[in-house]
């Protein structure tokens, strides 16, 4: 069956299963909204504004939106995850965010609708103005004799104008010989120079950089100044300390950056690479403090001082924070020290430049030479680079000593480094590792804090312990590798389930003997409550039919369950303990008695898990279909009706649908509540519903409130507002352009657009400046003729489809008439043709021209009316044809369709209520 209502799209109740579509509308703080040349919708927004994506989609279901992102300029990702929902909001805006952003909308039912969206943002820095000279050797100040430039770099979007001012005068190139404004090449950002030529007296002065982005979205012009005198000279500077700076962990450490030249007066920064400053650093004017620096806190320091004369002016401290040992290495086949046997001490001091260390080797405090029973190498091959060893041949009782290694940089004024080593028979041991008894597997709860311990229980001298993961890929808590620490207590807190696993404590290689490392592992096991699915379901049920409640344990530490119990709406369901082996299952019978919230309750040692059910017999929500064209239908009088309709979710899941409860409200008072009876026709999955709401009176709005009806139960209310409107004209204020659609069948779309969003690079001398209102706010739609468009490309809009009941006209005679009338504009010189075609629906869709234009029609808005007499449901075609080159724009504006035939004076405003189509519906 078909319901069918005058002026309204006849659509079949059986075939309403609609695959989704999409369009994407944007709001926030839009600057321009355009096409470009590839048929792509533009939108422009000022960085640091709120950007507001809304994917506009239709069909039943209701799809599904998903939203992602391309890199733009200067991004990587949209996000680590998609974001599922209608809204794509962003707050404050940054530069990097801007690229290509993609809207998708998936019901299951056809092809999956995609629409994109181009997001551009629009910035401006402060420009940044720095001077500079010719010659590089002049020492002091800038001599009148020389030429200097002054360079103005900014970064914006789009491209920055410069103008350049002394004092408060505009420098034109035209109007001084000795200035020259260019743009450099190979420049990062955007540049000009402005080139003073032989310095003049007069050109000692003030000078002003200002940028424009031409005001596009209320960005305002930036500025830089910069006073030349003859005293203006670059920056230099000088350090406190030597290029190295070598210390031991836990000194502090003192850098000062002196600023020997420069005007106007430099400003000194402080940076560090790689990495940034440690955390402890301060910054005081020109010095830079290290609080107790620690080997995290190595590497170089950069001191930079600028003032924008020249180019900055850069020293660098290299800063190593020293490791020191000297390490026993024992005979091969033996660990201990033993006498009889050859030993070698190995010394080495982590240092800058390595190859530069000088070791010196003392016994008892005597220096040590070369003999037949000690031998000094100092790079030994065997060790790592610029380590110095001492080798005693054949132990003696004579060579037990203390054994002093002294490092120092000869003619430096780093201080040395002096290490001791007692060798004696009972002083110098291997280590022993161990694991407490029951500390091989440490068990702690989700949240928790947990203490890892590997002890040195033996060994001279005593090693630190070095911690890390067992599997190789998986990071340190800290995302570190390896973690040391003195003794061998790894401390975890707030302990994560990703923490869970084993961990390997090892002795470090250093301060103890050359021996391989000693090793073992502790298990960390962390304790977390069950894991279930689903944690919610919502449970829809005919009465009186079996229903079975399933609570799967995915995982669970420690995965002994302890318990499993089922509650319903609160209170304890008495039943036989359920095997714990199993998924936890809950079979009954749905009663209008027991609908409700049940719950299903499972813990282990570590805690309790809940999987939540909401089991019901009320059906689902109706979903309210938006997508019908016209549904408003004028009444004799000052009345209209509305044509309802919506689709039923999963109509089959309950209990059969006998009707729907209505309830039309104004100012949250009823005025009508009854049942709207189905007459023993169930509600079909897809499937339009319509009913007719009479009585209605213009200009009032109403709240419609719509639940389904069942035996035994009723569902929840939806709601939504009709409204009814006097403009009748579709001036395209909205963004669902009143209906209207674009032909798919054509070679390139209409463009809805108003003055505030014309791209300012538009071709001139074509094309409309405002609406036909002549308001800066208002829109119409209009044909882009630039490029890539060639010469015969069509553009076609299509109406709704407006169904004719009606078989006869007034007073016998034949078929309805109808008036279409419109604006349109028709400015340049390349201007083609607008047609306005009549598409009536039958069999086979047939098109006829009823009205057509072409050529320029000069630069005011003009408007046409013509009668129409359809013999079935029809539509209105604007077709737009390019011409022969760009400037040909056609746009039209304020579109009506009303019963009865055009009046000669016949306007917009004055058109009668009474047969009038309402496009803003």
């Amino acid at each position: 069956m078909a319901t069918c209502l005058s002026l309204h799209a006849c659509v079949s109740m059986r075939s309403l299963t609609a695959p989704a579509n999409a369009q994407i509308v944007h709001s926030g703080a839009a600057c321009n909204v355009k096409d470009d040349n590839i048929s792509e919708r533009i939108y422009t927004i000022k960085e640091g504004d709120t950007l507001v994506l809304q994917c506009i989609v239709k069909g039943h279901p209701r799809p599904q939106v998903r939203w992602t992102k391309t890199a733009g300029s200067a991004s990587d990702k949209f996000q680590e995850t998609s974001i599922y929902n209608e809204t794509l909001r962003i707050e404050g805006i940054q530069r990097v965010q801007g690229g290509r952003y993609y809207c998708k909308a998936d019901n299951g039912v056809g092809v999956a609708a995609i629409k994109s969206i181009r997001v551009d943002v629009q910035y401006l820095d402060t420009p940044v103005l720095t001077v500079h000279q010719t010659i590089s050797d002049v020492r002091g100040s800038y001599y009148q004799e020389k030429t200097v430039f002054l360079r103005c770099t900014v970064n914006s979007n789009p491209p920055a104008r410069f103008i350049w001012k002394r004092g408060n005068i505009l420098i034109e190139q035209s109007k001084d010989n000795g200035v020259d404004i260019y743009e450099p090449l190979y420049t990062q950002g955007e540049t000009k120079v402005l080139k003073l030529k032989n310095l003049r007296p007069k050109d000692f002065a003030d000078y002003t950089c200002q940028v424009s982005v031409r005001n596009v979205c209320n960005i305002e012009d930036k500025s830089a100044t910069f006073r030349l005198t003859n005293a203006t000279t670059p920056p230099m500077i000088r350090l406190s300390v030597n290029d190295t700076v070598v210390v031991d962990p836990g000194q502090d450490v003192l850098l000062t950056c002196e600023v020997t030249a420069g005007f106007p007066l430099p400003s000194v920064t402080w940076s560090r690479y790689p990495g940034p400053l440690p955390l402890s650093a301060q910054v005081r004017g020109p010095t830079l403090i290290l609080r107790a620096v620690t080997p995290a806190d190595a590497g170089f320091y950069n001191c930079t001082a600028v003032n924008n004369v020249g180019n900055p002016a850069r020293k660098n401290v290299n800063l190593v924070v020293r490791s020191k040992w000297i390490t026993p290495d024992s005979n091969k086949d033996s660990e201990t020290i033993q006498m009889g046997r050859d030993l070698k001490l190995s010394c080495h001091v982590d240092a800058t430049p390595q190859d530069k260390v000088n070791y010196t080797w003392y016994k008892n405090g005597g220096p040590v030479f070369n003999s037949d029973s000690l031998i000094l190498l100092r790079s030994d091959p065997d060790m790592a680079p610029g380590t110095s060893s001492l080798e005693i041949v054949d132990m003696k009782f004579r060579d037990l000593a203390t054994y002093s290694c002294v490092a120092n940089f000869p003619g430096s004024r780093v201080p040395e480094l002096r290490v001791d080593v007692n060798i004696s028979q009972n002083s110098v041991s291997p280590p022993v590792l161990s694991v407490p008894s029951g500390g091989q597997l440490v068990s702690v709860r989700e949240g928790g804090n947990a203490e890892l311990v590997c002890l040195v229980v033996d060994g001279k001298p005593r090693p630190p312990i070095l911690w890390s993961r067992t599997e190789k890929d998986l990071l340190m808590p800290g995302g570190k590798t390896m973690v040391e620490t003195p003794d061998g207590r790894l401390r975890l807190k707030n302990v994560s389930r990703d923490m869970m696993g084993l961990y390997r404590c090892q002795t470090a290689p250093y301060n103890g003997l050359n021996i391989k490392r000693r090793e073992a592992q502790v298990q960390l096991n962390v304790q977390y409550a069950p894991i279930l699915d689903p944690v919610f379901q919502d449970v829809r049920s005919r009465n009186y039919q079996m229903v079975t409640l399933r609570c799967t344990v995915l995982r669970s530490n420690p995965p002994r369950l302890i318990d499993i119990r089922w509650f319903r709406n609160g209170d304890l369901i008495r039943m036989p303990m359920p095997d714990l082996k199993e998924t936890p299952e809950l079979k009954f019978k749905l009663e209008p008695t027991n609908n409700g919230s049940y719950e299903c309750r499972v813990s282990n040692s570590a805690g309790i898990s809940t999987c939540t059910f909401n089991v019901s017999a009320q059906p689902y929500n109706a979903e309210f279909y938006f997508d019908t064209p016209n549904p408003v239908r004028i009444l004799k009088g000052n009345n209209y009706s509305y044509n309802l309709q919506w689709t039923q979710k999963d109509p089959e899941a309950t209990d059969r649908i006998i009707g729907y409860w209505i309830i039309v409200r104004k100012n949250k008072q009823s005025l009508l509540s009854k049942q709207i009876d189905l007459k023993g026709k169930e509600p079909e999955k897809g499937v339009l519903i319509s009913h007719t709401i009479s009585d209605l009176r213009i200009p009032l709005s109403y709240e419609i409130r719509l639940a389904p009806i069942t035996t035994y139960s009723s569902g929840d209310y939806i709601s939504r507002i009709i409204q009814y409107s006097e403009h009748h004209v579709c001036g395209f204020e909205d963004e669902r352009i009143c209906g209207f659609s674009q032909d798919r069948s054509d070679v390139f779309d209409w463009t809805r657009q108003n003055h505030l969003t014309q791209n300012p690079k538009r071709s001139p001398n074509t094309g409309p400046e405002t609406d036909r209102s002549g308001t800066k706010e208002g829109y119409y739609m209009y044909i882009e003729a630039s490029r890539p468009r060639v010469q015969g490309d069509k553009a076609r809009l299509l109406s709704p489809l407006f169904n004719v009941t009606s078989v006869r006209g007034p007073k016998g005679s034949g078929r309805v008439p109808y008036c279409v009338s419109f604006y349109y504009h028709m400015k340049g010189k390349h201007i083609g043709t607008l047609n306005v075609l009549l598409r009536v629906r039958s069999i086979a869709s047939v098109d006829s021209v009823v009205w057509t234009k072409f050529g320029n029609q000069g630069p005011d808005w003009k408007k046409a009316y013509f009668d129409i007499s359809p013999s079935g449901p029809f539509q209105i075609v604007f077709e737009g044809i390019r011409g022969q080159s760009f400037e040909g724009d056609i746009a039209i504006d304020d579109v009506s369709i009303t019963i009865g035939k055009c009046k000669q004076e016949n306007t917009v405003a004055s058109a009668g209520k009474t047969g009038k189509i309402d496009f803003s519906m």
